[in-house]
């Protein structure tokens, strides 16, 4: 017996040797990013079927969230490490007390305030309802803003109905003609288009500049995982300079087509937007500080300020972006 305690012993401190630190592990594991099941997805999409994230060292998991809230849920939980999505929701979570930090930007939403037919202006939303993913965050922010402006009242003159992300506002309107309106991005915003919904306009023609779409996180998970931080914005820059490039158009309208289960024809019309820098995706993910400052403006317009909110070097920290874009030059 006591040969067999001992080599159960050998085996034992040989295994605890050979088995890999939980930091070698923790790099081993998925990146779990989440985003939302629209357009702006691509460069996920993308850079994962092309091998761009396998070759900077990252497998991705990638979440499509169906809400803001849900999305903010995961991220807390640590059942996501990276969310992909409006950045005015990490602002939502500082607020309720957690260390979040932005890194990186993205694009400025690439929305229209999508309206029935019947709907003239602003005025057509009085007694209908304004549809919203979540009422405190992001786009619904705008609306209430441009709403406001024209003398309406959220509760008062319409209803806020949250739904979800685009694609549920998308179906909302399609559905029930007292729901007046969305803010919609593409691939939903171009397919309304074409199925006889209208646009009062694009949001940064009505609003201008806007800080929207870019990679926020829990500060911790930085702190502890700073190469892949790294390594994901690096790679990101890489897959989106990839899904805009013309040369690649075909190939990203079919990753489109075939992830969101589109017409091409709808496809090609939400490729052409993302890739319009004046409109889509901003080059390179930069953050827009006169954006930001904007988003912040509208967030304190329709929420109240928080003061905790004003110094923007407490929560946006573009460190992790510059040493990746250095890297993307050098290569």
């Amino acid at each position: 017996m006591g040969i067999f305690r001992n080599m159960f012993h050998i085996t034992a401190v040989a295994a605890l040797c050979c088995a890999p630190p939980a930091a070698a592990l923790a790099q081993t594991r998925p990146l779990a990013v989440s985003a939302f099941p629209n357009a702006k997805a691509l460069p996920l999409w993308a850079g994962d079927e092309t091998g761009i994230f396998e070759r900077h060292g990252l497998k991705l998991s990638i979440d499509l969230t169906q809400s803001s809230a849900a999305q903010r849920e995961k991220l807390i939980d640590g059942r996501i490490d990276i969310a992909q999505a409006a950045v005015d929701n990490a602002l939502q979570l500082i607020v309720e007390g957690h260390d979040v930090i932005i890194v990186m930007g993205g694009e400025s939403g690439m929305n229209d305030f999508i309206v029935q037919a019947d709907v003239a202006g602003y005025s057509g939303f009085a007694g209908r309802n304004l549809v919203v993913d979540a009422p405190n965050t992001a786009y619904a922010l705008q609306a209430r803003k441009l709403l406001a402006g024209a003398g309406l009242r959220a509760g008062e003159h319409y209803q806020l109905k949250p739904i979800g992300n685009a694609g549920l506002r998308f179906k909302a309107l399609l559905e029930d003609q007292s729901n007046a309106g969305a803010v919609m991005n593409p691939p939903f915003s171009s397919e309304a288009k074409l199925r006889g919904l209208k646009s009062l306009g694009r949001m940064t023609d009505l609003l201008g500049p806007y800080q929207a779409g870019g990679a926020f996180l829990l500060r911790e998970w930085a702190r502890q995982n700073p190469r892949r931080l790294d390594s994901y914005i690096e790679a990101y820059i890489a897959s989106l300079r990839w899904s805009v490039d013309p040369a690649n158009r075909e190939k990203a309208v079919d990753i489109l087509a075939r992830r969101l289960n589109l017409t091409r024809v709808v496809a090609q019309a939400a490729w052409a937007e993302l890739a319009d820098p004046a409109f889509g995706f901003t080059p390179d993910a930069k953050l827009s500080q006169t954006g930001f400052a904007n988003m912040l403006a509208t967030r304190a317009e329709t929420e109240g300020r928080n003061a905790r909110l004003d110094d923007i070097s407490k929560y946006v920290d573009e460190s992790f972006y510059a040493r990746a874009l250095a890297e993307a030059k050098a290569r």
